[in-house]
């Protein structure tokens, strides 16, 4: 039986490195972390941190990281092989076809927190920079070639870790496994060449955390983003799981 190819679409600041984690410690599951950062990064130039590096390390054609994703050889021959992406890598001239014959996830968080937290780690944010945008425009297509992805929304999935993965599982036809729910802290072989930049909560965490009520400031062009961003929010907030 051919693998099953789970396509995570995020944005960042949200808990995509974690559901990484829950994922890889399947035993029957390998996991991608953003392999489609480097080709990003070296198509629009962006001072990331550690940008260098992520594209010295990285494929940068992007037509040789798809088509590995959708038809190569799965690492080890796992049963299940987890392909984490940050949706606003999928540039205008990247071809979607690919994608089509993934079993498509996407997983969306309130644009004022993502806002609020990617502002601790950049200077400037602007709307194609969050995911929301392309998360929102990848669903419709996706929905109108006849395939409606699940929809995970991170504040509700923190409430009910384990409700939310049996229902995802379910959706996937796979069984859950309550590995899934607990892992090792620390930094991981599959962690992309960026995390030291971005993964110091998720190395500390051994599982989910419940989200802690915050007063969140943002000053008017940061909440501006973050509103501009909110009708595709809400379109995808719409059809989350509710299980």
């Amino acid at each position: 039986m051919s693998a099953l190819r789970i396509a995570m679409w995020s944005g960042p600041r949200n808990i995509s490195t974690a559901m990484m984690r829950a994922w890889e410690n399947r035993p029957d599951c390998v996991v991608s972390d953003e392999p489609l950062y480097a080709a990003y990064l070296a198509r629009t130039g962006l001072d990331h941190p550690g940008a260098a590096a992520v594209i010295a390390a990285g494929e940068t054609d992007w037509r040789h990281v798809v088509e590995a994703l959708a038809s190569g050889p799965v690492p080890d021959g796992a049963p299940i092989w987890y392909q984490k992406h940050m949706s606003h890598h999928l540039l205008p001239e990247m071809d979607h076809d690919w994608i089509h014959g993934l079993a498509n996830v996407f997983l969306v968080r309130d644009p004022i927190e993502v806002v609020a937290s990617y502002l601790q780690s950049r200077a400037t944010v602007a709307p194609e920079d969050i995911g929301l945008l392309q998360q929102d425009r990848l669903h419709a297509e996706l929905t109108a070639a006849g395939a409606t992805p699940p929809v995970i929304d991170a504040a509700d999935f923190l409430q009910a870790p384990e409700a939310h993965l049996r229902a995802l599982c379910e959706r996937l036809g796979i069984a859950f496994s309550t590995r899934m729910l607990a892992w090792p802290a620390g930094p991981r072989d599959s962690d992309g060449i960026w995390a030291p930049y971005w993964y110091d909560s998720v190395w500390k965490s051994t599982g989910f955390e419940r989200p802690r009520p915050r007063e969140i400031g943002l000053a008017p062009a940061a909440r501006a983003v973050a509103e501009a961003c909110r009708p595709a929010y809400e379109r995808l907030h719409a059809l989350r799981l509710r299980p």
